[in-house]
């Protein structure tokens, strides 16, 4: 099935918003409680101006972070990713913030594309959740490997261990 994947505008953040959600619980319907999942569909209507403001910010200041939308044949949201400059201090290459596919596109290509999009071959890091099996394969098959960093999510995460992961630079 193609996908189409373009930059996310101030346009999609409700698409976005509600496709980051879907993700969330897919792909932590086995390690997260009930609660975890009632806030995050109780939080959407907040989640989407927040996206709202994050996209209008991003294509007033270049450099910052950018998201992309990827949809299917039929142009409805089935994908996203976020990327941009580092967050840590101590890791100031590009960040991929996150990648989520819904479980119909699993198996398509789609989250490679998605991520060739987000950070080409460019050295990167990203934190990846404990027990998240199936992501950190694919990140391992991506030149991604742990750096030795660990933390605990808050308290929305309900303080589940992640972890980070890095991989040098592809191109060369």
């Amino acid at each position: 099935m193609p996908y189409v994947i373009r930059p996310a505008t101030v346009d999609d953040a409700e698409a976005y918003a509600r496709t980051h959600v879907a993700g969330l619980h897919e792909t932590y319907e086995h390690i997260m409680p009930r609660e975890y999942h009632d806030y995050y569909d109780a939080e959407l209507p907040a989640l989407i101006e927040r996206r709202r403001a994050a996209f209008a910010e991003a294509e007033r200041t270049p450099g910052s972070a950018r998201s992309w939308l990827a949809s299917d044949d039929e142009g409805e949201p089935v994908g996203i990713a976020t990327s941009g400059p580092g967050r840590d201090d101590d890791r100031p290459d590009f960040e991929l913030h996150h990648i989520y596919t819904l479980r119909s596109t699993h198996g398509t290509g789609l989250g490679q594309r998605l991520l060739d999009t987000a950070i080409g071959g460019r050295a990167a890091y990203l934190w990846i959740l404990n027990d998240n099996p199936r992501a950190e394969r694919f990140y391992v098959r991506n030149g991604f490997g742990p750096d030795g960093t660990s933390m605990l999510c808050g308290p929305t995460w309900h303080h589940r261990p992640m972890f980070r992961m890095h991989r040098p630079d592809q191109t060369a």
